[in-house]
């Protein structure tokens, strides 16, 4: 399939802005998703080209956050495995089960997620911390339970990741952006190997797009350094409202159909 360059000039700042927001609050793909479908892309050539640049631009805000420190790495491969078997599950799921169900689902969900996360003060007070092994029961339970979310419909995984993370699991926003990343990496690696062999990747254009993601990722981490609490807050309700209307959009769009 070939790609004019009014592909690259649609694509290419939308998915730095993607991974802009990924690096902080998660849902990049809520923007980068999109960008591939208005540049003409078909559905499966637009997913599977998302997965390359975002996994590229996932990997470097990975590394940033093992760099500084906010990845523990045994957690982090224990839940990634979790999360790889439950994505698997969760694809698995998406053939039996009607995704409209879940989606009239998420139409609940959403608005009481946004309204907690408006009411918060800031995202990253301090809670008291878990023992280890109900840190570790906890995380990976998350890990299972939004892995099977991401196989089966998708968006938002990195937000519900860190949202659910800080919540029960009591971790710092730091600490649980950082195990997002290195979750949210493994599943999309799966997924981008199994899109690659059916074909379903432009690469030219994914490296491209890959790369302004990967410096949208690199400022994102950078103004997380500073303060991700005051950041992550506008971000994730940004995410979660775009989520909200997207859902409406596409309700009303099969009703008129």
């Amino acid at each position: 399939m070939d790609v004019d360059s009014i592909s690259f000039l649609l694509v290419c700042p939308l998915v730095f802005l993607a991974g802009l927001v990924d690096a902080v609050a998660g849902g990049g793909g809520l923007i980068s998703l999109p960008a591939y479908l208005i540049a003409g892309l078909p559905p499966h050539f637009a997913i599977g080209t998302n997965k390359l640049s975002s996994c590229m631009g996932t990997a470097l805000a990975t590394w940033k956050f093992a760099r500084n420190g906010y990845v523990a790495w045994n957690l982090a491969a224990a839940c990634a495995l979790c999360a790889l078997f439950a994505s698997a599950a969760g694809a698995r799921l998406a053939i039996w089960v009607d995704e409209t169900v879940f989606s009239y689902l998420l139409l609940i969900i959403l608005p009481l997620t946004a309204a907690y996360v408006f009411r918060c003060k800031r995202l990253d007070v301090e809670r008291a911390p878990l023992g280890n092994r109900e840190t570790w029961i906890i995380s990976m339970a998350v890990a299972v339970l939004v892995g099977v979310y991401d196989g089966f419909y998708g968006p938002g995984t990195g937000t519900f990741l860190i949202l659910l993370l800080m919540n029960f699991a009591h971790m710092r926003l730091a600490k649980a952006n950082g195990l997002t990343k290195v979750i949210n990496l493994t599943t999309n690696l799966s997924a981008l190997a199994v899109l690659l062999f059916y074909g379903k990747v432009l690469l030219l254009l994914g490296v491209v797009a890959g790369c302004f993601n990967m410096v949208g990722n690199y400022f994102g981490a950078k103004f997380f350094e500073r303060d991700g609490g005051a950041i992550a807050k506008p971000l994730i309700l940004f995410i979660l409202v775009i989520f909200i209307f997207k859902i409406i959009i596409e309700k009303c769009e099969n009703y008129l159909l």
